[in-house]
C-alpha cells in the first residue's frame, strides 16, 4: 500500500539519520545544554532576523502546544482558536486539562479573521461582569491550517493589530511550518516579526521527532526552562532534538524538501481537477482535501492509504490526501495515473 494519510508515517530524512549516526559515539551534556542545541538554535535564528530570540527543542506537538500556550496564561485567561483548532479538535483537552479554557469561532477554511478576534477581545472588555468569564489573552493560529490553507501576510499583519491593540499574545502552532511557507507569501522573519511565540515543526518536516519553539516576546522568555521541566517535556538526551534541527537548517534542507512535498500536492490537485472531482478547500499546501464517492474511495483503497474527514452527504466524503518530505515521484505518478481512471 501507498500512504497518503499523513506526513510522518516515516522515520528521518537520510541527512538527519546520517547526522544522528555520526554524533553517536559523542557524550554529550545533557536537558538541551550542549552545542548541537545551540548549533541549531543558531541555524535557525539566522532565518529570524531575531538574534535575541529563545529557541527551545521539545518532543512532539501537542506537547509544545499545551506548555508554550498555558506559560502565557493566568488561571482565569483563555486562548482564542478557530473551532478546527488541533488544540480544539485533536489533542484531547490538553490545554483544558491544564485548567485554561478555549474559546472557540467559527472559521472560514479553517482561518480566523482578524474582525472575529477583535469581536471577542472588545466583548470582554466591555463587560461589565470580567470576574465572571474568562479573559481572552491568546490568540492560537495553525499555519498551515487543519484545512491546509495558509494566512497571508496581510491577513497575519491584521490579526497583529488586533492582538497589540487588546494587549493579547499571538501564538503560531507551526507543526507543519515548512508546508506552509512553501505556499504562501510568509517568511519566517515575518513570522518572527509577528508572532509572540511560534513552533517549527520537525516530525512532519523530516526529523525523526521534535518541535521547535520560538520565543520572540521578551516578557516571555523568563523560567521557560521551569515550564519545560514542570510538565515532564525536558529530554535527557536533548542533543538528539539539536542533532537533528541542525542537519535541516544548515544549509536550507527544510525548505526545499517542504516545498517539493507542496509541488507533489499541486500535482495531485490538478489530477483530481482534471477528472472533474471536487476539492473541499483549496488548500495550497502539502494536505489536498477532495470530495470522493463511495466507489471512487473503494477504488483507491485497494492501492493507496488515505484519509476519510467527514461526510459530505449520503453518497460522498472529503477525504484528505499528504504529501511528504519522503513522498517519491513514482508515487505521484501512480496516484495520478489511477485518479484519471477513475
Amino acid at each position: 500500500m501507498i500512504r497518503f494519510n499523513n506526513d510522518y508515517s516515516r522515520g528521518a530524512h537520510p541527512a538527519v539519520l546520517k547526522a544522528l549516526a555520526e554524533t553517536n559515539a559523542v557524550s554529550y551534556g545533557g536537558y538541551g545544554i550542549d552545542p548541537w542545541c545551540e548549533k541549531a538554535a543558531d541555524e535557525i535564528k539566522k532565518h529570524l532576523d531575531k538574534p535575541d530570540a529563545a529557541v527551545h527543542f521539545l518532543v512532539g506537538g501537542t506537547q509544545t502546544n499545551m506548555i508554550a500556550i498555558a506559560a502565557c496564561l493566568l488561571p482565569f485567561q483563555s486562548a482564542v482558536s478557530a473551532e478546527t483548532g488541533h488544540i480544539h479538535a485533536h489533542e484531547t483537552g490538553a490545554l483544558e486539562h491544564g485548567g485554561h479554557k478555549i474559546l472557540t469561532l467559527p472559521a472560514k477554511d479553517g482561518k480566523l479573521d482578524a474582525g472575529q478576534i477583535e469581536a471577542v477581545a472588545e466583548q470582554y472588555r466591555s463587560s461589565p461582569i470580567q470576574e465572571h468569564i474568562t479573559q481572552p489573552r491568546l490568540v492560537y493560529l495553525s499555519f498551515p491550517t487543519e484545512y491546509g490553507t495558509v494566512y497571508s501576510l496581510t491577513e497575519l499583519k491584521r490579526i497583529r493589530a488586533v492582538c497589540d491593540k487588546y494587549g493579547m499574545v499571538l501564538f503560531v502552532d507551526g507543526a507543519r511550518m515548512g508546508y506552509g511557507l512553501a505556499a504562501s507569501d510568509v517568511t519566517l522573519r515575518d513570522m518572527a516579526r509577528l508572532a509572540d511565540m511560534f513552533s517549527i515543526g520537525g516530525t512532519k518536516c523530516g526529523a525523526l521527532f521534535g518541535e521547535a519553539l520560538v520565543i520572540t516576546d521578551p516578557a516571555l522568555k523568563p523560567n521557560f526552562r521551569s515550564y519545560i521541566k514542570q510538565n515532564g517535556a525536558m529530554l535527557a538526551k536533548g542533543w538528539l532534538l539539536g542533532v537533528q534541527f541542525h542537519a535541516l537548517f544548515e544549509n536550507g534542507l527544510y525548505f526545499d524538501i517542504c516545498r517539493r512535498a507542496v509541488d507533489q500536492a499541486m500535482q495531485i490537485r490538478a489530477a483530481f481537477e482534471a477528472r472533474g472531482i471536487p476539492v473541499y478547500v483549496p488548500s495550497p499546501t502539502n494536505q489536498q482535501f477532495v470530495v470522493l464517492d463511495h466507489g471512487q474511495i473503494e477504488a483507491l483503497e485497494k492501492k493507496y492509504v488515505f484519509e476519510p474527514d467527514h461526510h459530505v452527504d449520503k453518497t460522498h466524503m472529503c477525504v484528505r490526501f499528504c504529501t511528504s518530505w519522503h513522498t517519491s515521484d513514482e508515487d505521484i505518478a501512480a496516484l495520478t495515473a489511477d485518479i484519471q481512471n477513475l
